[in-house]
């Protein structure tokens, strides 16, 4: 019996998807639950598994295509025996594939590939069967990856030595010729590539559009003397670890000094809706977290009730999932205001953008040391400039001052975390 795989019910707001890839070909022997195709939406990457066991049979669409919801992928023989030919192809493969030197049985990892892992995987050419696991099962994570491009590399740079050294940069030797580089454009060439947006890329470029169109968007800059944080981080980091299995970052402090300060000020956790503002009695904090489709914001629900603990362990875990593209729809959906921290990229000074409905949006930047007048003494801080960029249509310049300020004493007095004051 013919079961037909249909592209499964799509978020909301979301009314198509892109076609990935497909992990199973036509013939092919596939078992319940089983992967068979990834769909990607301008928000998540959808999986789609075969509701039987059985054989793959005619797939309807191919990789690039556009689909909407409930529409026929393919179809599935339940029950059914895959071809001769396709059979006797993976044996071949599975003759001459070389053992991983993991020692794991390499079929294990190869069909279960995270999004990011197959990218790579994808982008570079690489035979996953090469590629020693290191994850769970023997499975291949990204970092297996880039290390075993990492070591192809550095093999072919140590063929590449070996060779005699060209006299002139024009002149080419044979060997150097043949080795295994990537090849780079002649004197005067001009090379381009056109590569088209991913639907993540196209959302993000929708919305950023939308929220410098829509919104009367300015940013207010302050600075924090972050020293007292870090003492009290290098005080009790290993203690904290210890008791709540978690990194003791700064998020943590920065995503409670603004809880305590959206409580105070309202308007800049609120939206505006139409000719109305809604004002929100809960602080949903959107992180601001890079993956390799791009920059997603998902959303510390009821930050008000999180402790530095659940803060640190649940951005951490959105970290992992959006690298391994498994975060949800609900990860996604909401937040009345984001924190981003371009500092770990090495920004010292930003604008952020706002991310819309929410009405502001809080830049965190790279800590660096600079002289500071304290009681008419110069002595050396390690300070952080702060940018806030709000809706001036329903936010002041004077509560987003006062909002920054708030965070700003905060963070140089974290007691007051603690006190409420």
């Amino acid at each position: 019996m013919s079961i037909e795989i249909r592209v499964p019910g799509l978020p909301e707001s979301v009314t198509e998807a892109t076609v990935v890839t497909w992990h199973k070909q036509s013939g092919d022997a596939v078992s319940r639950d089983e992967n068979l195709v990834d769909l990607e939406t301008d928000k998540v990457v959808l999986e789609v598994p075969a509701p039987a066991n059985g054989v793959l049979g005619d797939i309807k669409v191919s990789e690039g295509d556009t689909v909407t919801a409930d529409q026929i992928l393919a179809l599935l023989d339940e029950g059914g025996a895959a071809a001769a030919a396709p059979a006797a192809e993976k044996e071949e493969k599975a003759a001459t594939t070389e053992t991983p030197a993991s020692g794991v049985d390499a079929e294990e990892p190869v069909t279960d590939l995270s999004p990011a892992v197959r990218r790579l995987v994808s982008e570079h050419d690489l035979d996953p069967g090469r590629i020693p696991g290191t994850g769970r099962g023997g499975r291949i994570t990204k970092e297996d990856v880039l290390a075993y491009m990492k070591d192809e590399g550095a093999a072919g740079a140590a063929a590449a030595q070996t060779a005699p050294a060209p006299e002139k940069p024009a002149a080419k030797s044979a060997a150097a010729a043949e080795a295994p580089t990537a090849p780079q454009p002649e004197y005067g060439e001009r090379p381009e590539r056109r590569v088209p947006m991913t639907r993540l890329r196209q959302r993000i470029a929708e919305r950023l559009v939308e929220a410098q169109q829509t919104a009367a968007m300015l940013t207010t800059f302050n600075e924090a003397n972050m020293q007292p944080v870090m003492e009290l981080r290098a005080r009790y980091k290993e203690q904290f670890q210890k008791t709540h299995e978690a990194r003791l970052g700064f998020m943590g402090f920065f995503v409670k000094a603004s809880v305590e300060a959206l409580k105070r000020f309202p308007e800049v956790n609120a939206s505006v809706d139409g000719t109305d503002i809604m004002y929100h009695g809960y602080q949903d904090i959107g992180i601001a977290v890079s993956s390799p489709r791009g920059l997603v914001v998902p959303v510390l629900r009821n930050a008000e009730y999180m402790s530095f603990a659940d803060i640190e362990n649940t951005i951490a875990d959105f970290g992992v999932r959006a690298r391994d593209g498994k975060l949800s729809m609900d990860d996604l959906t909401g937040g009345t205001f984001s924190i981003t921290n371009g500092g770990i990229f090495g920004s010292l000074l930003s604008t952020p953008i706002l991310n819309p409905p929410q009405s502001a949006i809080l830049g965190m930047h790279k800590i660096q040391e600079r002289p500071m007048v304290e009681d008419g003494q110069v002595v050396v801080r390690p300070m952080m400039y702060l940018a806030l960029s709000y809706d001036h249509r329903i936010v002041d310049g004077r509560e987003a001052v006062r909002f920054l300020v708030t965070i700003k004493d905060m963070i140089e007095d974290p007691a007051r975390l603690l006190l409420e004051v």
